[in-house]
């Protein structure tokens, strides 16, 4: 009797598990690099052509980035569950340099009165007691933040007819008629400097934490290189001007332009922790992503908005100072 052949056995198959869908690459801090660099190629030239040009171009640019900066810190606010007025922010925001220009200090204080008052009765029209406190306050303080301090860059510009309309032709001679230039160009040197300084100074010696709860990049070695750096490179940019244009710089001596610039280098990370402190707290990386390379238009003025009211306001008692013991 023939015997079938046994079959051999075969291992029972055991299907493989799903091979891991693979990570998304975080962005190469080499890749982010370069496009900072060539976001900040196509801005610092224009910037200083826009400051040479003065007059409307300026006002014309600051309305401009008032308008989106507003929009950028309503955006963090709506991230917090707040619910700013848009239209009356906006609109009493982008008057404010138009006064600046136009105006003086007294006019803008009335605009910004208007503009609380305006806030409230709307939002009581609304009927909407539910986020009233964060709506009023959040769209005020969004004019304040970015369209109250910012109108100080067309008042600096304009310096020497402010000093004029202030204290009088007298104290106005100290002044070139177009020295807000240089002064504008000397407060965004020592900023941007400051920031790159404390960019790069952090990055290659950096240990300690400056501030971690609200931006944990930032360190103390980075900040003290960062006005190091800012404090030099306004020293820098009053040495061009004296070059070129020395009847633009001639009111500031060389004490003067360091310990303005180590001021405005302070003022402008003061200024950085602001923003970044509000990015955290609405649980956001970069305000906007209008800038290659730099996130938003806050998250790229965040330390001139500081940094221009301080110089503006430095230059007031500076200039009250020496015509008074002229």
């Amino acid at each position: 009797m023939t015997q079938t052949p046994a079959v051999p056995s075969r291992e029972p198959l055991h299907p493989q598990p799903p091979s891991p869908t693979p990570m998304k690459a975080p962005p190469s801090k080499h890749r982010e690099l370069t496009l900072r660099l060539l976001t900040a190629a196509v801005l610092v030239p224009s910037v200083l052509w826009l400051i040479a040009q003065g007059g409307y171009w300026v006002l014309g640019t600051v309305v401009i980035i008032t308008l989106l900066g507003i929009r950028e810190l309503y955006q963090l606010l709506e991230a917090k569950g707040a619910r700013p007025l848009w239209g009356v922010g906006l609109t009493a925001g982008g008057l404010l340099p138009v006064v600046g220009y136009f105006g003086n200090e007294y006019h803008a204080t009335i605009l910004m009165t208007a503009s609380l008052l305006a806030f409230m009765v709307i939002q009581v029209g609304k009927a909407e007691i539910s986020q009233a406190l964060a709506s009023i306050s959040g769209t005020f303080f969004g004019v304040f933040y970015v369209g109250w301090l910012l109108a100080h860059t067309v008042t600096l510009r304009n310096f020497q007819s402010v000093v004029g309309a202030k204290w009088g032709s007298e104290a106005a001679a100290l002044f070139d008629p177009n020295a807000g230039a240089f002064f504008l160009t000397f407060c965004l040197t020592a900023v941007v400097l400051c920031d790159a300084g404390a960019y790069f100074v952090g990055r290659a010696w950096g240990r300690r934490k400056l501030a971690p709860k609200v931006s944990p990049g930032k360190t103390v070695e980075g900040s003290l290189g960062g006005i190091v750096v800012g404090t030099l490179g306004a020293l820098v940019c009053k040495a061009i001007f004296d070059f070129f244009w020395p009847e633009l710089s001639s009111a500031f001596s060389w004490t003067t332009a360091a310990a303005f610039g180590a001021v405005l280098s302070l003022a402008g990370m003061a200024g950085d922790l602001v923003e970044s402190l509000l990015k955290r707290d609405a649980a956001q990386k970069d305000a906007g992503a209008l800038l290659p390379g730099m996130g938003g238009v806050l998250d790229r003025i965040d330390s001139a908005l500081l940094a221009i009211p301080m110089m503006y306001y430095l230059l007031l008692g500076f200039t009250f100072l020496s015509a008074g013991f002229r």
